[in-house]
């Protein structure tokens, strides 16, 4: 069985932007580069991946979230004669939208986009949108096309990618979105071989379930440890797709794969602990969104109040402000979305730390430091 895609390679490897000068790098190596480099890219190594653990170095975060479904996709494509390098690209690529505390961050962030009027927030669109718009990479159609259409929370046994070229600005929702390559359904899939085993050892470190609570036809099946149920799910991958001419997992393998999914959902997503977790990052969000949008709504892009503030939340909003603002009425029409994408695009530690400073005005406690009577003695007129 040959993969071939349905696309031309003038289509897969075009560009919104012509790019200038030869390169001794293929189109979808220089689209790898372009993430590495990114700033949203950058952040991905303090975003939660499912636990909130910044403290603990063996707990996966999102940047080794994507290095494990790049590294996954290339390896299940080289035996495919697929094209690794557009895997490995995609991959890197796909959560670049995601926001601060994993899905939670998500949720939060969806629901209050709902309540101001705006479509519901998605990872898989927002990494597009933060990739042709708000950090313009100006990737190949093949790796945009992957990003946006990764969706790896919806498990199919088999994968067959859609021929039809996309109108990336008409896709709202990743509802009905299928790959447009092969190596598209492969990251696709690597997607949720990547996290599956990895969310089951981390919720042990955890404490959350116990080695010895993983359903006994998965353990039989895929194994006991992340590396077991990996080295299953890669090789039975490449194994039967060659076999049914799809992308895919045999039927044995995808029932124990949709069993422990089920465990996961069950005992480490709706875990007491995420839950607890909802709660404290809910209030956290909608007290920096609300501080933003009263600073917005008062000053536009009047620079001398967001400095008066004194704190690294509104100048780091200004700038924001002051460099995109032109873009978005450009590219949007309007600057309903300026403060979620700010927002969604926080690490988790600069989230934390924006709400510390709302709360606490060190800039109001410096001056009072700087004063020898205010510091230490009660001031008394002369």
């Amino acid at each position: 069985m040959v993969f071939e895609n349905g696309l031309s390679d003038e289509i897969l490897t075009s560009r919104v932007r012509e790019r200038s000068g030869e390169d001794v790098r293929s189109p979808y190596y220089r689209d790898s580069t372009a993430i590495l480099h990114s700033s949203p890219f950058r952040r991905l190594k303090h975003k939660t991946q499912v636990f909130f653990a910044p403290s603990n170095d063996h707990i996966c975060t999102r940047i080794e979230h994507v290095l494990h479904v790049a590294s996954i996709a290339s390896a299940i494509c080289r035996p495919l004669h697929l094209n690794d390098e557009i895997a490995w690209a995609i991959g890197l690529g796909h959560d670049l939208g995601h926001t601060p505390f994993g899905h939670i961050g998500e949720k939060i962030i969806s629901g209050l986009q709902k309540e101001k009027g705006l479509p519901g927030f998605e990872h898989e669109i927002n990494s597009l949108r933060v990739a042709d718009f708000i950090t313009p990479l100006n990737l190949t159609y093949a790796v945009r096309d992957g990003i946006v259409s990764h969706c790896g929370e919806s498990f199919l046994r088999t994968l067959t990618p859609d021929f039809t070229v996309k109108d990336f600005s008409r896709i709202t929702t990743k509802k009905g979105i299928m790959p447009s390559t092969w190596e598209g359904c492969v990251v696709r899939l690597s997607d949720q071989i990547a996290y599956m085993g990895r969310d089951f050892e981390d919720a042990c470190r955890l404490g959350i379930v116990k080695p010895n609570q993983l359903p006994p036809l998965c353990a039989k099946v895929l194994g006991n440890t992340n590396g077991e149920i990996i080295n299953t799910l890669v090789e039975d991958v490449i194994d039967n797709s060659v076999k049914e001419k799809a992308i895919g997992f045999s039927e044995p393998v995808f029932e124990a794969v949709c069993e422990m999914k089920e465990f996961n959902y069950r005992y480490i997503y709706r875990s007491p602990m995420l839950d607890g977790y909802e709660k404290y990052f809910r209030r956290l969000i909608i007290l920096i969104y609300d501080y933003l949008s009263q600073l917005f709504e008062k000053n536009g892009k009047d620079a001398a109040p967001y400095a008066e503030e004194g704190n690294m939340l509104a100048a780091g909003f200004y700038n924001y402000i002051k460099e995109k603002y032109d873009s978005y009425m450009e590219h949007d029409g309007g600057v309903q979305r300026l403060i979620f994408d700010y927002i969604a695009g926080m690490s988790d530690n600069f989230c934390l730390d924006a709400g510390n400073e709302i709360l606490r005005p060190e800039h109001l406690n410096q001056s009072i430091e700087r004063s020898q009577t205010g510091k230490w003695f009660d001031a008394f007129e002369s």
